[in-house]
């Protein structure tokens, strides 16, 4: 799906702002019939949970419901009147006026409707938007829903995130001409001193379309005729990790000798590969440093916010971080974009995290329902997966900061019906992009010896806590414990290995002079004694600390205002490891210690 630009053929009107807000129950059940009867407003793009201080509403499970008035531009007569939503925390339903337009399931990706037989230009609608916040066992991410005593409706989940919800991204409305450009496709390869460019374009109705390409002056330095086919740029200008370059591939399709419509994509030139035990981008070794991170801020929750995204970035570059993975869903557009334009390499994951039912257990193994089963996650929680993976992949192909998908958090990879369960959507992946490498991130309970899916994917991606979930405290063991994995991995799969987690809860200003736990020392210990791990194991490509900064979460007695393993608190201000990471990836620049041979 194309993110609405402006173009010379199309016009883009945002609908941020205040919108009026009421939670089911509070309303009629038919509230797109008319003017919502509440006193309360929300703002948009952010999570409704945070917002207010009723309880009832942080707390609510089931729908909510947001509404405003727009108007349609008198200018755009004549044209396709578009109405899209960048996201809908986890399902949205779209009423112009009195008429359901759209419906979407799946939290962290867009959805668009065709508004145009509802809408006149020049004239105002009634804009309601419903969104349902319930995860069950055929959602991604999963859930189960108890009642109460008390009639309460209660949600669970598995993962150790809050459950924001609501409208946390962008609301727009755009036009576009009545033949247009419907989805681009972009592909780079590199020849010599030249870059390959194949393309794909789909149109709302068959026409000629022609292509241009423009370098970052505006300048065309390539052009090409049809709907499909490769461009060469001569003496291209690579995009690479931390030394961005972006090309614009003009789509214009044709009537007659006019152009009917004209969409523009960005997009670098770059190659990525693993082969054997290294990682590749344009054809050099790779070397990941930086973080898992979460959309997460006070007050708004999950909400898309610019000035967060500057700043963060800039924590990043200070550490010297040059990538990120987007744990555990996908992240909003214009964090995608600011990554292609300053070089940050990203890991964009689904949101398929909580498929893991062992949990239950926790690491005592005490017994725990069957993960892989019809009545737990089986064929429609695939499905719904699978969906979500095609959405993902039709959103962020031509992000040339994206190097890998991420299939999924922390399932429970070595129980029986993993495989089964995997195996197709494995396959799904390299057909909806055959140029990334495929991963997912396997949890403490998985090993070398009992995985049953890692030989399907291209890199080991572990999640490993030694040192806080097992050998607590005891950091001369968990270095034993974490080499003894890394190299048992390592030797059974031939791959490269990312840590895509380790890391410790520190509360900030807690210091001691011994290996105390929760102390700001110990989580600078404790990164240290990972790091030399890493730089003793040929096959590691990378290391993402959890978390780049702390984050809210359930309810829970082991989390005291939430996860606590950032270097930075929620507001952004380092902890000593924070320093620390910085003197060691500064000296990596990306490259792996020269130690290691």
């Amino acid at each position: 799906m194309l993110k609405p630009r402006s173009t010379p053929t199309r016009e883009l009107v945002g609908l941020d702002g205040l919108w009026r807000f009421a939670v089911a129950g509070t309303v009629p059940d038919d509230p797109w019939e008319g003017r919502l009867d509440t006193p309360l407003e929300a703002a948009v793009p952010a999570s409704y949970n945070d917002l207010f201080t009723d309880p009832a509403i942080r707390d609510h499970v089931g729908w909510v419901w947001y509404q405003r008035q727009a108007r349609v531009p008198r200018g755009w007569a004549g044209e396709r009147i578009f109405l899209r939503v960048d996201a809908a925390t986890h399902e949205g339903r779209v009423y112009v006026d009195d008429v359901l337009v759209a419906e979407h399931i799946g939290g962290y990706t867009p959805f668009e409707a065709d508004i145009t037989g509802h809408v006149r230009a020049g004239e105002e609608f009634r804009l309601t938007i419903g969104v349902g916040n319930e995860l069950t066992n055929t959602t991604i991410p999963p859930g189960t829903i108890t009642v109460a005593q008390d009639g309460r409706r209660q949600q669970k989940y598995l993962h150790d995130f809050y459950n924001y919800a609501g409208l946390a991204r962008s609301v727009w409305l755009y036009s576009a001409p009545q033949v247009h450009v419907t989805d681009v496709t972009i592909t780079t390869g590199v020849d010599g001193p030249a870059g390959t460019v194949g393309y794909t374009v789909e149109t709302s109705a068959p026409a000629p379309v022609r292509v241009r390409v423009l370098d970052a002056a505006g300048a065309e330095v390539a052009s090409g005729e049809g709907a499909s086919g490769t461009v060469r740029i001569e003496d291209v200008t690579l995009w690479r990790p931390g030394a961005a370059y972006l090309y614009g591939l003009v789509v214009e399709v044709l009537d007659g000798r006019e152009v009917a419509d004209s969409y523009t994509e960005p997009f670098g030139v770059r190659t990525v590969e693993v082969r054997g035990t290294r990682f590749l981008i344009n054809g050099e070794p790779f070397y990941f440093t930086g973080f898992g991170k979460h959309e997460d801020t006070p007050v708004r929750g999950k909400g898309h916010d610019d000035a967060y995204l500057v700043h963060d970035f800039q924590l990043m570059e200070w550490t010297g971080a040059n990538s990120f993975r987007t744990s555990h869903y996908p992240y909003a557009e214009e964090v995608m974009e600011f990554a292609d334009r300053h070089g940050i390499v990203v890991i964009d994951e689904t949101a398929a995290v909580g498929l893991n039912l062992a949990v239950q257990g926790g690491l005592a193994g005490r017994a725990h329902d069957p993960t892989w089963s019809p009545e737990t996650f089986g064929a429609a929680t695939r499905e719904a997966h699978a969906r979500h993976l095609r959405e993902l992949v039709a959103r962020d192909k031509n992000h040339p900061s994206v190097v890998m998908w991420c299939l999924a958090n922390e399932p429970s990879s070595s129980e029986e019906g993993a495989r089964e369960y995997f195996e197709p959507l494995v396959a799904l992946a390299r057909e909806l992009d055959p140029t990334r490498p495929l991963s997912y991130t396997a949890v403490m309970f998985a090993s070398s010896r009992n995985d049953l899916i890692a030989d399907l994917f291209d890199v080991v991606c572990l999640n490993r806590y030694y040192g806080w979930y097992v050998a607590t405290g005891d950091l001369a063991a968990a270095e034993t414990y974490l080499e003894t994995d890394l190299r048992a991995w390592a030797e059974r799969f031939g791959k490269p290995i990312i840590m895509g987690e380790y890391g410790a809860d520190t509360q900030p200003g807690l210091h001691s002079v011994w290996d105390v736990p929760w102390t700001e020392e110990y989580q600078q210990a404790y990164l240290e004694m990972h790091h030399r791990v890493f730089d003793r194991v040929e096959a590691f490509v990378g290391e993402h600390v959890w978390n780049f900064a702390d984050f809210a979460t359930s309810n829970g007695i082991h989390r005291v205002d939430g996860n606590k393993k950032g270097v930075f608190t929620r507001d952004r201000r380092p902890k000593s490891a924070a320093h620390a990471l910085r003197r060691r990836w500064k000296e990596l620049g990306g490259r792996k210690p020269s130690s290691v041979g």
